[in-house]
């Protein structure tokens, strides 16, 4: 089963069309905190992106990426997978780290009722909605490595994300 290193930090994104919401964990890799939402104006502009990303690797020591993977809840993969995908090579290439893909189904609807439960005004969620949903991400991924790593017998519940509202996250690549 996977391992993460102590005192080597994992940042997960949430990969939109015009906003890429960033989280890190704290150094022994059990929590998920939210750090920013990168903003660009153009869908394919990603030069300016994708410096921030390797500017937050540097700052944060992180050794893994977490990308979250848009897919359609029959499991099936779309134009956005398949963007996501040609962005995780990208990030591969540029920073020389691991970058896992990690399913992100139903990430933003949860981020959306935290926001809404927590009081925040419409007119202000999208600027943070992005930064919760990788943090949402980053979260499940973690949780799902130290459960494994621990030799217990894993819930599968706990990977479908349910007690999160995250969706299933079944046939994941290891």
């Amino acid at each position: 089963m996977y391992r993460i290193e102590e005192n080597m930090r994992i940042l997960g994104l949430d990969y939109g069309t015009k906003t890429v919401g960033v989280a890190v964990s704290d150094a022994l890799g059990l929590t998920a905190q939210g750090i920013e939402t990168i903003v660009r104006r153009d869908e394919n502009k990603l030069r300016k992106t994708c410096a921030r990303i390797e500017e937050l690797i540097k700052e944060y020591g992180v050794s893994t990426i977490v990308l979250g993977y848009p897919k359609h809840m029959n499991n099936t993969l779309g134009e956005r997978a398949e963007k996501t995908e040609e962005f995780q090579a990208m990030l591969v290439r540029r920073t020389g780290l691991p970058v896992v893909l990690w399913d992100e189904r139903l990430s933003t609807v949860a981020s959306e009722r935290v926001l809404m439960e927590s009081g925040v005004r419409r007119e202000n969620r999208k600027a943070v909605i992005d930064k919760i949903a990788a943090v949402f991400i980053l979260q499940n991924y973690l949780d799902y490595m130290i459960l494994g790593s621990k030799g217990r017998k894993f819930d599968e519940s706990l990977l479908s994300g349910e007690f999160l509202n995250l969706g299933p996250a079944k046939n994941m690549k290891k």
